[in-house]
């Protein structure tokens, strides 16, 4: 009997404990290493953790009690946002409860209606990659195209939806943005490629594949898969990219893999230059990015101008390549290159800003990217208590 009792009281003490533990709240010290202050920037900590201490539903709070939004990740992460000052720390609560709805921010999908275009967005600028339909038109439209935003809320669907059924061009800027961005048989406005041993840059075509891996509210992330390239004598050379975009993001983090490459390659990702603006772009080795102000396809129709740019930690040269014969207004690419080994995942960041939205000139543009890749360098650390 005392044997049985002492094992009772065991289990009673255990479930005791464990329900103590599973209702107990967590502190996060999320910390910035740099000179810099981190407003809005997505801290990243490990679900299961959270989940194992406090449950499936809870809230976190920042140090003045405001509840902060978050998102569960398909890669198992907990992201908020987060705002720490220069050089310091700043304290966050988990704690058991219902969190509060979240507005959607972040988002994207396929447009069928649109011959297969993959277009997201945040409250900063919306992109598009072009998909099988579009292939099989023929038209040759390759890099990733830019859709100028002027609003922090949604405009795909409007813009997608009023062009086709109510014939309001998505050219023309209704009052948010438009599409007057020229990609043509380029790379657009970030896109990566490879360069052959010959010198030449390989295009990608349009996707074949796509899963969408998180539908926001704070993150976007699409898995693009695309039809074999020739490269070198390498016939069946299969590019993967994993595409995310962080709520209040200027740029788009991109992790790239080519399978069947068995002979040397370069990794190339690229910004067309047009005849509009030929020498507005900068080549920063030293802070791994480069940047270009494109004037639009119509530059003298008070379009603006588009501020595109691309950080690569681990590019080794930065160049301007001309094009070896004009494409439309297209001259030339600024190119962020490094040497490629098959299946090697590489990780770089493109994106953009506006002149009507929020990106005053070439002068903030360049600051951002520059602090961007010490961002990067630098991540917010997430230590909980």
């Amino acid at each position: 009997m005392a044997t049985s009792r002492f094992i009772i009281l065991s289990m009673a003490t255990a479930m005791t404990v464990a329900m103590t533990a599973c209702s107990s709240t967590m502190k996060m010290v999320v910390t910035n290493d740099i000179d810099i202050e981190r407003d809005g920037e997505m801290a990243e900590v490990d679900a299961s953790v959270i989940k194992s201490r406090i449950g499936e539903r809870f809230v976190i709070t920042d140090a003045t009690g405001t509840e902060i939004p978050y998102q569960l990740t398909h890669d198992g992460l907990v992201i908020f946002p987060a705002k720490v000052g220069a050089s310091s720390s700043a304290t966050y609560t988990i704690k058991k409860g219902t969190p509060a709805p979240v507005d959607t921010i972040v988002t994207g999908r396929l447009f069928p209606e649109r011959k297969d275009d993959m277009a997201w967005e945040n409250d900063r600028s919306a992109y598009r990659a072009y998909g099988p339909a579009l292939q099989r038109s023929g038209e040759r439209a390759f890099g990733y195209d830019i859709w100028t935003k002027s609003v922090p809320h949604r405009i795909l669907e409007k813009r997608y939806y009023d062009d086709r059924v109510n014939r309001i061009s998505f050219h023309v800027d209704h009052g948010n943005g438009m599409d007057v961005y020229a990609v043509g048989p380029t790379l657009g406005g970030g896109t990566s490629a490879l360069t052959d041993a010959k010198g030449n840059l390989v295009l990608p075509y349009c996707f074949a594949d796509y899963e969408i891996l998180d539908q926001g509210p704070l993150r976007f992330t699409v898995k693009l898969t695309y039809n074999p390239l020739k490269v070198n004598s390498d016939e069946n050379v299969i590019e993967t990219r994993v595409i995310s975009l962080d709520r209040g993001s200027w740029l788009n983090k991109t992790t790239v893999r080519y399978d069947g490459l068995t002979t040397p390659a370069t990794f190339s990702p690229g910004i067309v230059v047009h005849r509009q603006n030929p020498t507005a772009y900068t080549l920063d080795n030293k802070s791994r990015f480069m940047s270009y102000a494109d004037l639009t396809e119509k530059a003298d129709n008070g379009n603006g101008t588009i501020f595109v740019g691309v950080v690569a930690p681990d590019a080794n040269l930065f160049i301007y390549s001309p094009l070896d014969q004009p494409a439309g207004d297209a001259i030339g690419h600024i190119l962020a290159q490094k040497g490629y080994d098959n299946a090697t995942p590489v990780t770089y960041w493109w994106g953009s800003g506006w002149s009507k939205g929020g990106m005053p000139d070439m002068e903030a543009w360049n600051s951002t990217l520059r602090d961007y890749s010490r961002k990067v360098a630098s991540p917010l650390k997430v230590k909980i208590k």
